[in-house]
């Protein structure tokens, strides 16, 4: 006879209550007190002074109007103030838009508008470009001016920050959200065509995120993260939720140089930074070139296409201990980590670069990661060979798209979040890219990834960037043809030169038939665009 679990044992106040990252600043503002939580250019805060602020501005945004629900948007670097709107807003039930400081005044408008923004904290460097977004809008949102670098807000805003936090509560008695599935952020893909998509994250989803995040890369209340990645990319990975549940330091940064990256890893003892290929290509480009090592390991979480392993192989003889990672804004940043095996320790440094360079193992709030087979409903086998899609399962996935359930019900068929990634599985069971769906090379019937010869370029030692796109051809109807950035200050190489070179390292037919040597153009999130590699070649 089956046991009546379910009999009287409901959830009550004792026992169940939504999850929330904003509970994390909470918690440790009760246990670590005193401890730096956030350092930035002109002020540093212990853990109680953070919490007070941040209780501070909600209780002041209230004041002003928002009210659960309601959208705020804020354009700024990584500063101590869109941290502290990372647990404001919510604190309210209202939805946080970090937009992204590279984009045009048109897209900037049109997220306004599709998110329905109630308030705009903006940076006053950016004040001429608000102008221009603004212009055009009949009921613009009410607006907060950050006078940091740019100064005071030359007439556009009537609200300054910190006057504004002033006037808050700094003991405001802010409540947990009633349902863990009410919407905490509202993040906008960086599309290379068309409007952004805006992905609606859950506060469920955010506190897992940032605690499988914080895991992931070991962190601890002596853990120093260092804001290489930008805060409106995915909410920082949810490592601005993360780095908090775990008690550890955020070191603010608000343009990522390598000069200022240096000096604060040695005068802050930074342990942990994230960020994209590029980014850590122009850190190691630049170290090597000056001769400079790191005087600890620092830790670097390395999202985006798959690095070179020429690349992860470099910034490991540099001090970075790298962990690669995957994910889209649609999974709030990473989903899938490679976890290190114990019998890699013995391999040569090329043959564990090749290996680190996968993308590995669903996060721990992940379920399933899979993928697609060539019928509908089946999954490839795990051979390292069968490309197919790949496929995701799991809690730190978004709500959907806003406004758009056409596109969310296309996402998520089949009860599967489909990326439009291409990968193989491998028999260990971790994940390999290949390519993305759109950028996978066919000529004369065989599938070539663009991501294979990039990764032989990028171990040429005078290539710095590295894209390959497909080229129409008449007879086997489109071939490689790849875009090459040199590094500076080195000896020419040819076209000649970059094809023969690939050819010794790759099958024949893979290797590029055209080489165009220029600066590679890249989106607002510094993703390179092929889309735009392909007009070129198209005459478009």
């Amino acid at each position: 006879m089956a046991k009546p679990f379910h009999d009287g044992l409901e959830p009550n106040p004792a026992n169940y209550s939504a999850l929330t990252p904003v509970s994390f600043l909470k918690r440790s503002a009760h246990i670590f007190r005193d401890r730096t939580a956030v350092v930035d250019d002109d002020m540093t805060l212990s853990y109680s002074e953070f919490y007070a602020r941040c209780r501070a501005l909600a209780s002041a945004l209230e004041s002003a109007g928002v009210a659960a629900g309601d959208t705020v948007s804020v354009l700024c670097h990584n500063t101590h103030e869109l941290l502290e709107c990372h647990y404001a807003v919510p604190m309210l039930g209202a939805v946080l838009n970090a937009m992204n400081t590279r984009l045009d005044a048109a897209t900037l408008r049109f997220i306004l508008q599709h998110g329905g923004a109630r308030v705009l904290i903006y940076d006053t460097q950016f004040e001429d470009l608000i102008r221009e977004v603004l212009a055009p809008l009949g009921d613009p949102p009410r607006l907060v001016a950050v006078a940091r670098q740019g100064g005071a807000s030359q007439g556009l805003a009537r609200l300054d920050y910190e006057q504004l936090l002033a006037s808050g509560d700094r003991e405001y008695p802010w409540a947990k959200v009633a349902d863990e599935w009410h919407p905490i952020a509202l993040n906008y893909t960086s599309g290379t065509t068309g409007n952004p998509k805006g992905v609606v994250y859950h506060h469920r989803g955010a506190y897992l995120a940032a605690m499988s995040n914080a895991m992931a890369m070991g962190m601890s209340p002596q853990s120093v993260y260092l804001w290489t990645l930008p805060m409106f990319h995915c909410n920082g990975w949810s490592y601005s939720w993360g780095v908090t549940a775990a008690g550890g330091t955020h070191v603010c940064l608000s343009k990522v140089q390598p000069d200022a990256v240096l000096r604060r890893i040695r005068r802050h003892g930074v342990t942990h930074m994230c960020g994209a290929p590029i980014v850590l290509n122009m850190l190691l480009n630049d170290f090597h070139e000056r001769g400079e090592r790191l005087d600890a390991p620092v830790q670097f979480a390395l999202g985006g296409a798959a690095p070179p392993s020429a690349v992860i192989q470099r910034g490991q003889e540099l001090g970075f201990d790298i962990v690669h990672l995957y994910g889209l804004t649609e999974s709030y940043g990473p989903s899938i980590v490679c976890v290190m095996q114990d019998d890699w320790q013995n391999l040569a440094v090329d043959d564990l670069a090749r290996k680190v360079a996968r993308q590995g193992v669903g996060l721990y709030a992940i379920d399933d990661v899979a993928i697609a087979g060539a019928r509908k409903g089946e999954h490839a086998p795990a051979d390292g060979r069968t490309m197919g899609e790949l496929l995701l399962r799991g809690n730190t996935l978004m709500k959907g798209y806003l406004g758009n359930p056409a596109a969310t019900r296309e996402a998520f068929e089949d009860g599967w979040y489909h990326t439009g990634d291409l990968a193989v599985m491998h028999p260990d069971g971790y994940v390999e890219l290949k390519d993305r769906a759109k950028d996978i090379i066919i000529s004369g019937g065989e599938n070539i990834s663009s991501q294979e010869i990039e990764e032989v370029l990028y171990r040429h030692p005078l290539v710095l960037e590295a894209a390959v796109v497909a080229m129409p051809d008449e007879k086997w109807g489109e071939t490689p043809c790849a875009f090459i950035t040199l590094r500076h200050g080195r000896d020419p190489v040819g076209e000649t030169e970059i094809i023969a070179y690939c050819k010794a390292h790759l099958a024949s037919y893979k290797a590029p038939r055209k080489v165009v040597f220029c600066e590679l153009p890249k989106t607002s999130t510094g993703k390179i665009r092929k889309n735009v590699l392909r007009e070129r070649l198209n005459g478009a």
